[in-house]
């Protein structure tokens, strides 16, 4: 396997070749709030395993990624929003908008961790009009946008965030949904069920879809890009919503749904577990046996998120189960999802921050 190798990638949009590197405002990925996504989780890992102070650590830092990102986004959208118009038309891109759903909601479960529920409450409502609008818009835009076909030609491992995007609504509302008092306990029950069904039927479809591609037309290696994790992580999250709606005190839309619920996040564990391996076989066959370079690129945030939504995902569901094994794998699980945060937060650090070599 070829050693990580740090370098500036340039891109193209429109008819105009640009060598500005990609976390540059105008050639800024769609993707980026993974780095969000992959530090709140982590940082929620953390917390549950009482790494108080490692948590804290993470959390702002995922924070402040998620300010400037914001930032970052809003910059683009008026200085550069062709470029910005030209990702949100591609599909191989367009999915990636959804990491700032996930982002926002993952931040926002972790900030209740910590007692800000009043910051979690407003991330949340962001969050959900976010997931409202852009669930239409991309899937309407994917299809009706081009007149290229066949569309499923352009399915990736990125469109797995959609799923994510749901599944993350769902987690937030059944966190909050606890602390809250009156009618709106009831509307966020309703939230977290409905995002968690819309979820569970889009992870059937995306994998059908993603498994038509990779049957219909030639496998690249270099096309089994990071973002695929998101299939894994997917799953993972959804046993983590499933898991808390469990938790939920009684309301009509909870109680019709918690014994299938229940149920199905152990089913989903056990098929997330299973992926883990082919995974990992992926990588080796991409990186060792056909030699494509690892280099640093945003998309590797989309394998840290994964691997510590997994442990998330077995901590809750061997603690709300009673399935220690579960939980002890979740537990043991943490360390990797913290190895991968370090090296690929090392590697964006080396790869964003000039580095001066001394003049000879």
């Amino acid at each position: 396997m070829q050693p990580i190798q740090y370098q500036q990638q340039s891109h193209t949009h429109g008819t105009t070749p640009t060598t500005t590197p990609w976390w540059s405002p105008r050639d800024l990925t769609p993707g980026y709030f993974a780095l969000v996504m992959g530090s709140s989780i982590v940082s929620i890992g953390l917390h549950l395993r009482s790494y108080f102070i490692a948590s804290i650590v993470l959390l702002l830092i995922a924070a402040v990624a998620y300010v400037a990102l914001v930032g970052l986004n809003l910059w683009r959208l008026i200085a550069h929003r062709s470029a910005m118009a030209e990702d949100f038309y591609d599909i191989r891109q367009s999915f990636g908008f959804f990491t700032f759903v996930a982002g926002t909601c993952v931040l926002g479960s972790r900030l209740a961790l910590s007692g800000w529920w009043t910051t979690a409450a407003v991330l949340l409502v962001i969050a959900a009009s976010s997931w409202l609008a852009l669930g239409y818009l991309v899937p309407v835009v994917a299809v009706l946008g081009k007149a290229e076909r066949p569309i499923i030609k352009g399915a990736n491992g990125s469109w797995f965030v959609w799923v994510v995007g749901a599944q993350s609504v769902a987690v937030l509302a059944a966190t909050l949904e606890p602390v809250l008092a009156g009618g709106i306990r009831d509307i966020l029950a309703i939230t977290a069920v409905f995002a968690w069904s819309i979820g569970l039927v889009l992870y059937v479809a995306v994998a059908v879809f993603v498994a038509l591609r990779m049957m219909s037309y030639p496998l690249d290696p270099r096309e089994f890009n990071p973002p695929y994790w998101v299939s894994m992580g997917a799953l993972a999250i959804t046993v983590v919503a499933a898991t808390r709606i469990a938790e939920m005190a009684s309301s009509p839309m909870v109680d019709a749904t918690r014994g299938l619920v229940a149920g199905m996040a152990v089913l989903l564990w056990c098929f997330a577990t299973w992926m883990i391996p082919a995974l990992f076989g992926i990588g080796i066959w991409r990186h060792g046996i056909r030699s494509v370079p690892l280099v640093y690129a945003p998309g590797l945030w989309s394998i840290v998120f994964p691997l510590g939504m997994y442990s998330v995902a077995g901590i809750y569901l061997g603690r709300v189960n009673d399935l220690p094994i579960v939980e002890a794998v979740g537990t043991a699980w943490m360390w990797v999802a913290v190895t991968a945060w370090s090296i690929t937060f090392v590697a964006m650090l080396r790869a964003i921050v000039p580095r001066i070599s001394p003049r000879r």
